[in-house]
């Protein structure tokens, strides 16, 4: 079950700074149906405190009430919808309106109503005074701060009143609320006996709230409220404190306040995201993409321990084959072995002189710089069916490249009888059909 805890500091107010505990409180602990669990006048923080404490509750959302006064109303005239937009004209559409300077000034966005937003201003400081003041509360966390006056139930196309000792709360039908001394109700009443439309009224009703002991002691304020002909005013006995009043009217939706716990001021644990709505579905997509990594990885690993397992079949084959052959690798062997399949189809059972010149000129011809090698002399053996060439290059990478290109078609192809002279290198090639 959710509780609200409603506070209204009573004045004198505490320094907050030097002595926040002095501060005393009226108070009104209301559960979810809105029926008053449990009250106090003139408390201070630990009493109330105490009583969650004893009542075992947990988590309950404070609500604190501050002067009327403190907080002035406004209207914002702002043709904009979207809220970013109107946040930003809010300052300029209400700057004529408050008399200090806008940029110490906290502004909260109500609703929006024919005339335009209702905004409530307030002092930056000041404010950050209220923070500190409701926040921190043991098994209570602050909820909302709204001026006091804006509680009171509204009574249609006029006025409410509410009597609390020498002050006066009001609120029109409107939303606009102030707090004043309510000796000078009677100077004021001009002013509500003005309908709040341009419509013409012959009659403006006026309700007054207040214990039996205020009525009657306000008796000749009252009087004065229908010295100018045009305020009906009813009169409503409270049997309680007035803070009881206001929660009742909160609970009920009979008012329009405005929370003044916005912007910088926010005390909502995380502000609301536009992908809050999206979150379920965001999960299942994260989910199945973490799968699905997982299973391409795992895939990805399998495939690859069977192309290694391939190639080390085919090796074994090869050097079953080769067993000679130690430069061929799994890189290489299909390489090899077509050139080896060229050569053997060139040759037949083996390779004569010409189809040996063949090979070793067409390796010639491939060198990045074949100017640079020079065939001195050329000798063929048939009986072992090698070619031997007496070669000279600018340096023995020149030599090495002619023979890895050979050995690459398949052909048995070395180098002997090497010799580095200050102008490059030269051997003796020996190739054959390996």
């Amino acid at each position: 079950m959710s509780y609200r805890l409603f506070v209204r500091p009573v004045p004198p107010f505490a320094d907050i700074d030097e002595n926040p505990d002095a501060q005393l409180y009226n108070w009104v602990l209301q559960d979810a149906t809105g029926d008053a669990q449990a009250r106090g006048t003139g408390d201070n923080r630990d009493i109330i405190e105490q009583t969650l404490a004893q009542n075992a509750l947990e988590n309950v959302l404070l609500v604190g009430l501050i002067p009327g006064e403190d907080a002035l109303f406004c209207v914002a005239d702002i043709p904009a919808k979207q809220n970013r937009f109107i946040l930003q004209a809010l300052p300029y559409a209400v700057e004529e309106q408050i008399a200090q300077d806008i940029d110490s000034v906290h502004l909260a966005l109500g609703k929006h109503s024919e005339e335009g937003y209702r905004v409530a201003a307030i002092d930056r400081e000041r404010m950050g005074n209220w923070i500190t003041l409701f926040s921190g509360w043991e098994n209570a966390r602050l909820d909302a701060i709204y001026p006091d006056a804006s509680l009171l139930p509204a009574t249609e196309g006029g006025w409410s009143i509410c009597l609390d000792g020498e002050v006066a709360m009001l609120v029109s039908d409107r939303g606009e609320w102030l707090s004043m001394q309510a000796a000078n109700l009677g100077m004021f009443a001009h002013t509500l006996a003005v309908p709040p439309t341009e419509e013409v009224m012959a009659e403006v009703p006026v309700t007054v709230y207040g214990t039996q002991d205020e009525l009657e002691y306000h008796q000749s304020v009252i009087a004065e409220l229908t010295a100018p002909g045009r305020l009906v005013v009813r009169q409503e006995q409270l049997d309680l404190m007035p803070l009881e009043l206001l929660a009742h009217a909160h609970h009920h939706h009979r008012c329009q306040p405005i929370n003044l716990c916005q912007g910088a001021f926010s005390v909502k644990a995380g502000k609301d995201s536009p992908f809050k709505p999206w979150k379920p579905l965001i999960a299942v997509a994260s989910i199945w993409f973490v799968i699905q990594v997982a299973f391409e990885a795992g895939m990805g690993f399998y495939y690859q321990g069977q192309a290694e397992e391939l190639e080390e079949q085919a090796m074994a084959i090869y050097r079953d084959a080769f067993p000679d052959d130690r430069r061929t690798h799994a890189g290489n062997v299909r390489r090899v072995l077509e050139g080896q399949l060229r050569v053997a189809g060139s040759r037949g059972p083996e390779l004569d002189f010409i189809a040996l010149m063949k090979y070793t000129g067409q390796q010639y011809s491939q060198l990045p710089s074949s100017g640079s090698v020079t065939f001195n002399s050329v000798n063929f053996s048939k009986d072992r069916g090698e070619l031997v060439v007496d070669i000279r290059a600018d340096s023995y990478d020149r030599l090495s490249a002619l023979r890895n290109g050979l050995s690459g078609q398949g052909l048995e192809a070395q180098i002997g009888s090497v010799v580095n002279e200050s102008g490059g290198a030269r051997g003796r090639l020996t190739v054959s059909g390996g």
